[in-house]
């Protein structure tokens, strides 16, 4: 089993930036692929980036990538997502998940575990 707590969230302008946390508790935490979503107000919950078991593989949504990027410490049981030149059309309900397969995975349907979720909101 393993928890997971998302943090980092909050207010920025366009342009600015943020770095999201997701610690996770468990002994088992680097044996499993990582990812992150988001869901904005009366959406579905979108998958936004997602990394490997051991951080040698990432991938991105399209309109992430060159701005986000998702990493990994498995010796702290944390996951990131540094967001950078952030957008209004960003601003979301972030989620940190834990898929019990060790390659990334873009499905909702990969993943077992998930974070509580930390806020977003980029001002114009």
């Amino acid at each position: 089993q393993v928890q997971l707590v998302d943090s980092g969230g909050g207010l920025v302008q366009a342009g600015g930036s943020l770095r999201l946390s997701c610690a996770a508790s468990g002994r088992t935490f680097s044996s499993y692929a990582m990812g992150w979503f988001r869901q904005a107000p009366g959406k579905e919950r979108k998958f936004v980036a997602a990394i490997n078991w051991i951080g040698s593989s990432t991938y991105y949504e399209d309109s992430v990538k060159g701005r986000f990027t998702i990493s990994r410490d498995n010796a702290k049981n944390t996951l990131y997502l540094q967001m950078n030149s952030l957008k209004p059309e960003d601003t979301a309900v972030y989620y940190c998940a834990a898929s019990h397969y060790s390659f990334t995975q873009v499905s909702k349907s990969a993943y077992d575990y998930w974070g509580q979720g930390t806020q977003v909101t980029v001002s114009s």
